[in-house]
């Protein structure tokens, strides 16, 4: 966590005592260590050029991260080693950090225990098993599944063509005493090596064969059983024709598992990744004879790591303990990583041949990689779901936000507000709810900005731009003039009796319905998204309403800074901090409501303006048209002959459409998308 806001810059920009001189630094490529005052290494890093990059911790300690910050004031010492090349300090770098385990290095965490296939090819009679954990030497691991009864279809299916053991130590050493085996061998899927059934040498090629299959070397078996099950009828043998046959449709029962996603029998590994601020969701699909072998998936705190860094490390946690065979030939991720020389070769010293680093730019490749990075989507939001379906964590939040903020009690009620436009077109504003910690989406509320102009002046097609501070400062007027109103209207009833001699319904209840008023409640917690400025016209607002009791909030996007009005300086919570979780969810889901909200209106809005003053098109043909190519996209890109195909649609009037949809398109400024009128980049 960085230093309080009242910490002097000179605090930040001192140079530690400790720290080398940069003519004492070599040039030359190597990999770092920063020790605390105990002597355990903290972070471990890796440069091309040790100089450069041990003299820029030194430096004015304004510019460093928050989390950089941190470090650097617990180190006291730094040592170097000088390596001969970035590849060799690179696998120096992976080695220091799986040694050290340093607290400031990224840390990636399985967002589930994953169960593999495993064969023990180091035991004298190796063996196929489900297995979790850490990998051992000598065992061959294929996956990882998703669930361990998948392993279990797979093994049975396959066992018949590749009758290798399964059973425990215990088992076999029972079965060979008794000179009986178990079940599996009489059901021949087990080649029974208890009782001398194959030889050690004959239950190794069996192992060695399952295992080539299982790595996507699968047309070969496969076309070895039809030859020989058609070598075997044709020699009238026909009983083995009939096993051989049960073998082959094992194996192609198989392989239907597993549908083919890349053509060319592909071997690739293919990760996508999707993040935030805080945290980045990493997921893996390891396709081997182009068919999609297993999952992986991690959870990991971004820190201050840009995602070329990012990628790196994960390729280094991923592949660093992988046999020559656990390195595919093609490996595809979604950003470069920052070296992407050095980490291709040393990923090819691991393979002990060329590997493919690149990120995919078109057809099946590009579909799966989307396919990934939408899974990636998924799991982050999952793992952002069970820290909010916590209740100890949410009640850890909102006692952490009590604290920080210094407010008198804990606040149970928060509310965020955000602004979403495109230059200052469509401007809508949204106001999402968190009670206890958790969404409550009853009480969301949607803003059509009017920016000053009356509801004539928007009709007549008034479009002058809208900043952010004065769309909020419209939002959160109307938001808490509607409270003062439901609290005036109630002060207004207390002197009346209730007909029927009830006591008066509390002031955030309509007494007609018995249901909760609009904007009725007060919020012990204002969010705003935003920094200072933003913060501050919410802070004007709430005071010349004459709100009181409500404590107001900016949390800035860049370092996820809580703003507090007032402050010349923001407070930086810590980055695993629950307080700092719940803020940034009620942030994130004001976002995407003020979006959603934003974009169904300017969908609304660019079909009026296309379809709208085309001569004989009314409101019933314009629905015709969008319910039979579903978006304004379709219907631009449709033909005189595709239009004629709408009930009501004729060929002048098909003809006469599509003329006005060109001319639209040949209006659109360059730069802007004709569908959406958004800016491209």
């Amino acid at each position: 966590m960085a230093d309080p806001p009242s910490r002097s810059r000179a605090a930040y920009s001192r140079r530690p005592a400790w720290a080398p001189l940069p003519g004492q630094i070599p040039l030359d490529p190597g990999v770092y260590r920063f020790r605390d005052p105990h002597g355990r290494v903290v972070y471990v890093g890796k440069a091309k050029s040790l100089r450069p990059r041990l003299s820029s911790y030194f430096q004015d300690q304004t510019g460093l991260h928050p989390r950089t910050q941190t470090m650097v004031r617990t180190a006291t010492s730094v040592e170097w080693t000088v390596v001969a090349s970035e590849v060799e300090a690179l696998q120096l770098e992976y080695s220091w950090i799986k040694e050290f385990d340093p607290r400031f290095n990224v840390r990636y965490r399985d967002d589930k225990s994953y169960p593999f296939l495993a064969v023990t090819m180091s035991e004298q009679f190796p063996r196929a098993q489900v297995m979790r954990g850490v990998k051992r030497k000598g065992t061959r691991y294929f996956g990882p599944y998703s669930h361990a009864w998948a392993i279990r279809e797979t093994l049975d299916l396959l066992l018949r063509v590749f009758p290798l053991r399964t059973c425990s130590t215990g088992v076999f050493r029972r079965a060979a005493q008794s000179g009986r085996p178990c079940l599996l061998g009489y059901l021949d899927k087990c080649a029974a090596p208890c009782v001398g059934r194959v030889d050690e040498q004959e239950h190794r090629r069996i192992a060695e064969d399952f295992c080539d299959f299982m790595s996507g070397n699968t047309a070969a078996f496969v076309r070895r059983t039809e030859q020989a099950m058609r070598s075997a009828a044709a020699d009238l043998e026909f009983e083995s024709a009939a096993r051989l046959r049960d073998d082959l449709a094992a194996l192609t029962k198989a392989l239907e598992k597993n549908a083919v996603v890349l053509g060319d029998a592909t071997d690739a590994d293919v990760f996508g990744i999707a993040d935030d601020e805080l945290e980045a969701a990493v997921q893996v699909f390891f396709v081997r004879g182009g068919r999609i072998r297993g999952q992986r998936g991690w959870v990991v705190e971004k820190e201050s790591e840009a995602l070329p860094d990012l990628v790196e490390h994960l390729l280094q946690q991923v592949y660093g303990d992988q046999s020559p065979d656990g390195v595919p030939r093609q490996i595809l991720v979604p950003v470069l990583p920052s070296d992407p020389p050095t980490v291709a070769a040393w990923l090819g010293d691991l393979r002990g041949s060329s590997v493919d680093l690149r990120v995919p730019q078109r057809g099946d490749k590009r579909a799966l990689a989307e396919t990934v990075t939408l899974n990636a989507r998924q799991s982050l939001a999952r793992h952002k779901l069970t820290r909010a379906g916590d209740l100890t964590a949410r009640s850890v939040a909102l006692r952490e936000l009590q604290e920080a903020l210094d407010l008198p009690e804990a606040p149970l009620r928060i509310e965020c507000v955000d602004i979403s436009h495109i230059q200052g077109s469509n401007v809508v504003g949204s106001m999402v709810v968190f009670e206890d910690g958790l969404a409550r989406s009853s009480e969301y509320r949607r803003f059509i900005v009017r920016g000053g102009r009356s509801d004539e002046e928007r009709a007549a097609g008034d479009a002058r731009p809208v900043d952010d501070t004065a769309a909020m400062r419209e939002v959160l007027t109307r938001r808490f003039e509607r409270l003062l109103a439901a609290r005036a209207g109630h002060a207004a009833g207390e002197g009346t009796a209730d007909p029927d001699g009830m006591p008066p319904a509390p002031p955030g209840v309509d007494p007609d319905t018995g249901k909760a008023r609009k904007f009725a409640y007060p919020p012990n917690l204002l969010v705003v998204d935003g920094g200072l400025p933003q913060v501050g016209v919410a802070d004007r607002v709430l005071r010349e309403l004459g709100v009181t009791g409500v404590a107001v909030v900016g949390l800035a996007k860049r370092l996820e800074e809580v703003w507090v009005p007032g402050q010349d300086f923001p407070l930086v919570l810590p980055r695993a901090s629950e307080g700092l979780y719940l803020l940034q969810r009620v942030r994130d889901e004001a976002h995407r409501f003020a979006i959603t909200f934003h974009r169904q209106r300017r969908s609304s809005a660019m079909t009026a303006s296309v379809l709208d003053g085309i001569p004989g098109l009314g409101a019933t043909r314009k629905a015709a048209l969008l319910k039979q190519f579903g978006s304004v996209k379709r219907l631009r890109a449709a033909t005189p002959a595709q239009l004629r195909e709408v009930p009501g649609i004729g060929p002048a009037l098909a003809d006469t459409i599509a003329a006005s949809l060109a001319a639209d398109s040949a209006r659109t400024p360059a730069g802007v998308n004709v569908t959406t009128g958004e800016i491209l980049d």
